[in-house]
C-alpha cells in the first residue's frame, strides 16, 4: 500500500510517498481501507519533533518512532480482529488513531464508530480531534451550561469551527472571534456574535463571558480574567509557544486558586468511544457541520500540512485517499 513516510524530524520537504507493508489487525483491531483523513497541527509538531519535549512523549527521540502521520480518519472497514464485536466488514467508520495518512490503517474498535449516513467520507474525516479537542474543552474543562455566554477566540479556525457549533447546541449565548475575511461565515455556522479581532480586543471591549474557549492562545493571563465574569471559566486549547504555555499554567493556576475565577489549559483531547458517539449524534441531528476549507490528495500531504501551518485554514484541511 501506499503511505506518507518520515524517517527523520524535520519540515514537510522529508515526507515521502513510499510503498510500504499493509498493517494487519491484531485480535481486538479493525483494518480499515481509508477514504479521507485530515490534517491537525499534531501532524506539523510530531513532524517537526517540536517543541522538543514532545520526542519523550513516546514518539521517538533522536528520529520519529511512528512514521506515518494523520490521527483522523473516515474509511471502510476490511478485515476485523476475532475479538471483535461491534463492526463488520462494509461498514463505513470515522475515528482516529496515529497512521492515517495511508491507504489502510488498523484501530482498535473503541476508537471508531459508524460514520453517520449523510456525511461524506471527507466531512467525517474532518470530525475526531477537532471536534473531540472542542467538545472536551467545552464540556469537561470549561463546564458549559445552557444560557451562558462563551466566546471562542479562533472560531474559524479547525477546532473553532466546531466550538461555535458544538457552544450552540448545549444552549449557550455565542461570541466568535476571527479576522475580517471570515465574519460571514463563524455567523453562518451558528454564532450569535462575531468581533473581528482587527478592529476589537475582546478582553478589553467592557464584555465579560461565564465561558471563553481559547483555541489560539494569544493573550495573557490577565486579559482573559478582564474578560470573564465573575466565576468565569477559561480554557485554553492550543498555544502559540512553549514560553506562553508555561506562564498561562503558572499564573492561571495561581489566579485559578486565589479567586473565583478559572484560567488553565485543557487536558490534551481523548479519542474515546463514548464522545465519538455523541458527536455522531450532533453530526446526525444537524447540530454540527463539518467546515472544510481545502481538500488535497494524498500524495499532496506536505502541501496540506504547509498551508495548515500557515495559520490561515478555515475550518478543516482534509486529505482524500481513496474515491
Amino acid at each position: 500500500m501506499k503511505a506518507i513516510v518520515y524517517q527523520k524530524y524535520g519540515s514537510p520537504d522529508v515526507l515521502q510517498l513510499k510503498d510500504v507493508e499493509k498493517p494487519v489487525p491484531n485480535d481486538n483491531q479493525v483494518l480499515v481501507k481509508v477514504h479521507a483523513a485530515s490534517v491537525n497541527p499534531l501532524d506539523w509538531h510530531l513532524l517537526r519533533g517540536k517543541p522538543f519535549f514532545i520526542r519523550f512523549m513516546g514518539f521517538g527521540l533522536l528520529k520519529p518512532k511512528h512514521q506515518i502521520l494523520g490521527a483522523d480518519i473516515a474509511g471502510r472497514v476490511e478485515t476485523v480482529g476475532r475479538n471483535v464485536t461491534q463492526f463488520r466488514v462494509g461498514d463505513e467508520v470515522f475515528g482516529g488513531a496515529l497512521g492515517c495518512f495511508a491507504e489502510y490503517a488498523c484501530f482498535n474498535e473503541n476508537r471508531l464508530v459508524l460514520k453517520p449516513a449523510a456525511l461524506t467520507f471527507e466531512q467525517a474525516a474532518a470530525v475526531p480531534v477537532a471536534g473531540l479537542t472542542a467538545l472536551q474543552g467545552l464540556r469537561d474543562t470549561g463546564q458549559i451550561q445552557s444560557g451562558q455566554k462563551v466566546l471562542i477566540n479562533g472560531a474559524s479556525g479547525g477546532v473553532g469551527t466546531f466550538a461555535v457549533q458544538i457552544a450552540k447546541s448545549f444552549g449557550a449565548e455565542v461570541t466568535g472571534v476571527c479576522s475580517t475575511r471570515n465574519l460571514d461565515m463563524v455567523c453562518s455556522i451558528g454564532a450569535d456574535h462575531v468581533i473581528d479581532y482587527t478592529q476589537e480586543d475582546f478582553t478589553k471591549n467592557g464584555q465579560r463571558y461565564d465561558l471563553i474557549f481559547d483555541a489560539v492562545a494569544n493573550h495573557s493571563v490577565s486579559d482573559y480574567r478582564r474578560a470573564l465574569s465573575p466565576r468565569g471559566i477559561c480554557a485554553i486549547a492550543g498555544f502559540s509557544t512553549i514560553f506562553h504555555m508555561l506562564i498561562v499554567m503558572l499564573v492561571g493556576s495561581l489566579v485559578s486558586r486565589i479567586g473565583s475565577k478559572k484560567i488553565g489549559g485543557m487536558s490534551v483531547a481523548t479519542i474515546n468511544k463514548k464522545d465519538l458517539v455523541f458527536i455522531k449524534e450532533i453530526l446526525e441531528a444537524g447540530k454540527v457541520v463539518p467546515v472544510i476549507d481545502r481538500r488535497y490528495t494524498l500524495s499532496e500531504a506536505p502541501e496540506a500540512i504547509r498551508y495548515l501551518e500557515e495559520g490561515h485554514a478555515r475550518g478543516k484541511v482534509v486529505i482524500t485517499v481513496h474515491q
